[in-house]
């Protein structure tokens, strides 16, 4: 790939002769300005891969003030290019940290090693960020990981040490009935963490990029409904779920797995998150060649600042309290809407509710 550079001197003739230097030896030079303050708004608006900066321009900024505003504020490298070799103007010219210094007059193959160097060096200062950045990100997330194992399966832990440690001690006393209830809270207990560790298995193939996309015939209307019956079971009928479907499609093409992580995910958070008895509307339409489905609710609504990091793994907004929940489920989502080619959005007001819209294409 070419590279671009931006040529900041003030003599007319010489910034000519640089720049047709540079382009005999393949690089791209799409402008040669005179002043600091013109560098600083080429630079904004290409955003060159290198700058070749004089240090004594005309105007209310020189070089050195030019190159350390283009370093703080735009994070481009400057090599100097400069006649002036003394101590103040090369000790000036080192705190903006350059990529280089040519001393004036110099050859064109001077110009091209400094050239390269500068590249190659902001090439590897990018790579190495890019890195610092990425293992941030995963230390973030094995931080957030280890909070949520921690707080989320000590709950059931605790209900299945408590049911067995009863059921050790009364196993002989109790009625059928009540050894049969503390059972029931081992296996619901047992089946959260089941469904804890199948949303981080999710997670973790959709981040390594390893989540398969498997499109299959489905039949839309059926496979909406005993979803939202399943819904209605989990959540014990509390919220009223109106389904309304208005798609003249009978089937459709899509990963039923993927397509189930996310009308489950959403459904279950819309009543999760809404009061006894508020209701819960479901809609699927097809328009455009695109399947739409709506889903919203009456709840707690969403805070706008948590609204940015939505679909961030373990992230949880912070109106939510001691309601469970791992952080997994809308980061499940969207992986999933992704690999459909599809888009999420959501509109959410606090105390008034959230509507979740996702559009999948057909084809």
């Amino acid at each position: 790939m070419t590279a671009t550079i931006l040529v900041v001197e003030d003599e007319v003739i010489i910034g000519m002769d640089i720049k047709n230097s540079l382009k005999k030896l393949g690089y791209n030079v799409p402008a040669v300005v005179a002043t600091g303050e013109k560098a600083l708004e080429k630079a904004a608006t290409i955003q060159p891969d290198l700058i070749l900066m004089d240090i004594m321009l005309k105007g209310a900024i020189d070089g050195v003030q030019a190159a350390e505003k283009i370093r703080t504020q735009l994070h481009l490298p400057v090599v100097f290019l400069t006649a002036h070799t003394d101590q103040t103007t090369l000790q000036r010219a080192k705190e903006t940290q350059p990529f280089g210094y040519i001393v004036k007059p110099f050859q064109e193959k001077d110009l091209h090693t400094t050239v390269e160097i500068a590249l190659a060096r902001c090439k590897a200062e990018s790579e190495i960020r890019k890195a610092l950045e990425k293992e941030r990100e995963l230390n973030e997330l094995k931080s957030r990981f280890v909070s949520m194992v921690s707080h989320e399966f000590r709950t059931p832990m605790s209900t299945i040490l408590f049911s067995t440690d009863l059921l050790e001690m009364y196993i002989n006393e109790w009625p059928e009935e009540k050894k049969k209830t503390h059972l029931r809270r081992i296996q619901s207990a047992i089946q959260r963490m089941i469904e804890m560790l199948d949303d981080i298995l999710v997670i973790g193939k959709a981040e390594a990029g390893k989540l398969d996309f498997n499109p299959c015939t489905l039949e839309l209307e059926k496979f909406c409904r005993e979803l939202v019956e399943d819904i209605q079971n989990a959540d014990k009928n509390q919220h009223p779920l109106n389904v309304n479907i208005q798609c003249t499609l009978t089937e459709v093409k899509m990963d039923d797995k993927l397509l189930r992580h996310i009308l489950i995910n959403l459904l279950s958070n819309a009543t999760k998150y809404s009061p006894e008895n508020t209701p819960v509307n479901f809609a699927v339409s097809c328009q455009d060649n695109q399947i739409i489905f709506k889903i919203k609710d009456s709840g707690i609504g969403i805070p706008v600042e948590d609204q940015k990091r939505l679909f961030d793994a373990f992230h949880r907004a912070t109106n939510v309290g001691s309601i469970p929940g791992t952080g997994l489920g809308l980061a499940i989502v969207k992986r999933s809407v992704d690999l459909h080619g599809g888009t999420i959005t959501v509109d959410s007001e606090m105390g008034i509710g959230t509507t979740f819209t996702v559009i999948l294409p057909l084809s």
